[in-house]
């Protein structure tokens, strides 16, 4: 059973800063990418930026380039998210991604986290 776990949501005010981290666990044979996206209320879940471990090649949507970094550490299958220069609209529950090979798998597949809350006040 493959489990993405994340952590360091929380609250924090315009212009501060969070460092979201995801920890990928279980019988994984390999990871192609792993990364972050995030849904805001009543809007549809969107990228925010992913890692490819094989190749690394980072990718980052508009509205967050030059405030966020995306980093995966391929031998301990984490990935974190440092954001900086937070806006009131980057508050939004945080899902981080993967794009692994399950061993119990014949193939590549998506998983998800649970989510993080990620609030930036005004």
């Amino acid at each position: 059973q493959v489990q993405l776990v994340e952590s360091g949501g929380g609250l924090v005010q315009t212009g501060g800063s969070l460092r979201l981290s995801c920890q990928a666990s279980g019988s994984i044979g390999s990871i192609k990418t792993m990364g972050w996206y995030r849904q805001a209320p009543g809007k549809q879940r969107e990228l925010v930026a992913t890692t490819i471990f094989d190749g690394d090649n980072t990718k980052y949507s508009d509205s967050v380039r030059g405030r966020f970094t995306v980093s995966g550490d391929p031998a301990k299958n984490t990935v974190s998210l440092q954001m900086n220069s937070l806006k009131p609209e980057d508050t939004a529950v945080y899902y981080c991604y993967a794009l692994l090979w399950p061993r119990t798998h014949l193939t590549f597949s998506d998983f998800w986290g649970q989510g993080t809350q990620v609030t930036v006040s005004s």
